[in-house]
């Protein structure tokens, strides 16, 4: 019997959990990148501020992801919002470290020109800076969407949030293998398509960092 043989119930939600999975786990990277942008920045402006953002991060992404899901339960209920905050902290740990080093990947006679161009230090940073970090943030981006694929699936422990997780607690609870293979394939697939995306991304927005790698 195939694994792909499932019980009508899931069959029916599987396109559902595979939508609630992309949903928070995508939104949650976009809400983590937009915060760590002007941290990031802040950081590599100024350097002193990186060591305790990066302490206060790292000891967040520390955190066991079933604490802290468990502790919002109380404040946000068997919502998505309960997964969709963890998932956000943990991907700051990724990315601020991303951005900072894009940031410091930026030459100085770059920002020189820009200046010398008359480019204030927001147009610079938006139409300069960001455009050559790019390859390095995006790269950060990308590991911290596939983790954040990963960590959602423990939301299913506390309630009907784990995404595909939800495969496992219910192919656990029915002793259903077949249920837990399809989960564990199911999140293998997603997280390599989505890492193919992200990089097909970010080649279409950073063209010239491939064609820089070819020369060098």
């Amino acid at each position: 019997m195939s694994i792909f043989d499932l019980p009508s119930y899931i069959q029916h939600d599987y396109l559902g959990l595979l939508g609630e999975q992309l949903k928070v786990s995508l939104g949650a990277t976009a809400v983590g990148l937009l915060i760590s942008l002007p941290i990031g920045q802040a950081c590599a402006r100024w350097r002193l501020v990186y060591p305790p953002v990066l302490t206060l991060v790292t000891i967040a992404y520390s955190i066991p992801s079933l604490a802290l899901f468990v502790f919002l339960v109380a404040y946000t209920g068997l919502t998505d919002t309960t997964i969709f905050i963890p998932l956000v902290i943990y991907s700051l740990a990724i990315l601020v470290p991303g951005v900072v080093d894009g940031i410091r990947t930026v030459p100085p006679d770059v920002r020189i020109a820009a200046d010398a161009m008359g480019f204030g230090p927001a147009r610079r940073y938006f139409q300069v800076e960001l455009p050559v970090a790019a390859p390095t943030i995006m790269a950060a981006v990308r590991v911290a969407a596939v983790s954040s694929i990963s960590l959602m699936s423990i939301g299913a422990v506390i309630g009907n949030l784990g995404g595909f997780g939800e495969l496992f607690v219910v192919g656990l609870r029915s002793f259903n293998l077949r249920l837990v293979w399809l989960g564990l394939f199911s999140l293998l697939v997603l997280a390599l398509l989505l890492d193919l995306a992200l990089r097909g991304l970010q080649r279409y927005l950073t063209p010239w960092a491939d064609r820089r790698s070819a020369r060098a």
